[in-house]
C-alpha cells in the first residue's frame, strides 16, 4: 500500500477511558436509546440517541445538540455503543464534519463492557452548556452530485458497505463491495492495522485514490468504514451520508452482479 499519511488515533482502549473518566477530562457518548441509557450506561457517559441526531441533522441543529452535551472545540470526546460501532460511527463523524477534531470511538461495545465487569451506573449527569465554533469540513462529505461526477474519475474508489447480497443484487455503478462485517475483530470493533491495510490491499483500495463510502440509508455501516480507513492512514475519504436510499430514490443508475456465483457471497 502506497502514499498513505500516518494513520490516525481513532479508537479508544478500555483502559485509556477509564482513566479519563477518573481524571473527568473526557466527555463519553453513549448513543443508544434513552431507555436503555436510563438502565444503565458507562458512568458519567451522555446521552444521544443516533434518532435524535438524525431527525435533523442540520449544521444548526448538531450544534446546539453538542454545546447541550458540553462539548467546545477543545472537549476530548468517545463515542459508543452497543451494536459494533456503526451506530457510534456515525455520531463521531457528525462531530467531525461540524469542527471537532477530537473524537474516537470506543474499541469495544457496551455489552462487552459490562460482560468485562466493567463500572456502570444510572446516574444523569449534570451538564452545563457550552460553546462550539461551527466549522464545517466539507473534505469529508459527499453529495448525490458529487458523488456523480466523482465516480467518473480514475482517482475516485467507491466502497459499498452493505451485506454482500445486497451488494450483488443492486449498487451504484463502479462500487468495490466491502461488507462492514469485515471490518471487526473478535474482540474489537475495528480490525488490527494489521489486517485492516491486508483487507484493502486485496480490494485495490490505496492511499492514492479518494474513497468515497456509502451504505444502505444513513451513514451508519459506511460510518464505521470510514473510520476504519482513517486507522491506517487513508485520510482521503468521504461519506456518502445519505447512502444508497437517496441514490435510488432520485433515480440514479444502479447495477447489479450479473451471473454471481455462490462465492461472491463470500465477505473475504
Amino acid at each position: 500500500m502506497c502514499c498513505l499519511t500516518d494513520s490516525v488515533k481513532v479508537t479508544t482502549d478500555i483502559d485509556s477511558l477509564r482513566s479519563e473518566i477518573r481524571d473527568k477530562s473526557v466527555r463519553v457518548i453513549d448513543v443508544r436509546r434513552e431507555g436503555d441509557y436510563k438502565q444503565d450506561h458507562i458512568p458519567n457517559s451522555v446521552n444521544l440517541p443516533l434518532a435524535t441526531l438524525l431527525s435533523d441533522d442540520s449544521p444548526e441543529r448538531v450544534l446546539k445538540l453538542v454545546n447541550s452535551l458540553g462539548i467546545d472545540d477543545e472537549t476530548p470526546v468517545v463515542v459508543y455503543d452497543d451494536t459494533f460501532g456503526a451506530l457510534a460511527s456515525r455520531v463521531a463523524w457528525t462531530l467531525e464534519w461540524i469542527g471537532h477534531s477530537d473524537v474516537t470511538l470506543l474499541e469495544t461495545t457496551y455489552g462487552n463492557w459490562k460482560s468485562l465487569g466493567l463500572e456502570t451506573d444510572s446516574l444523569t449527569p449534570e451538564i452545563s452548556n457550552k460553546e462550539h465554533s461551527l466549522n464545517l469540513q466539507s473534505n469529508i462529505l459527499a453529495t448525490s452530485d458529487y458523488l456523480e461526477s466523482a465516480k467518473l474519475r480514475d482517482d475516485v474508489i467507491l466502497i459499498d458497505n452493505r451485506e454482500r447480497l445486497n451488494y450483488l443484487e443492486q449498487h451504484i455503478p463502479g462500487a468495490v463491495s466491502l461488507p462492514y462485517r469485515t471490518l471487526a475483530s473478535n474482540d474489537g470493533i475495528l480490525r488490527s492495522k494489521e489486517d485492516m491495510k491486508r483487507l484493502f490491499d486485496n480490494r485495490g483500495i490505496d492511499g492514492d485514490s479518494e474513497i468515497i463510502t456509502y451504505c444502505g440509508s444513513v451513514g451508519t455501516l459506511s460510518g464505521l468504514a470510514y473510520y476504519a480507513l482513517k486507522s491506517v492512514g487513508l485520510s482521503k475519504t468521504k461519506l456518502y451520508v445519505r447512502s444508497f436510499k437517496e441514490w435510488k430514490n432520485l433515480a440514479k443508475p444502479t447495477e447489479k452482479q450479473a451471473d454471481a456465483s455462490y462465492w461472491d457471497l463470500s465477505a473475504e
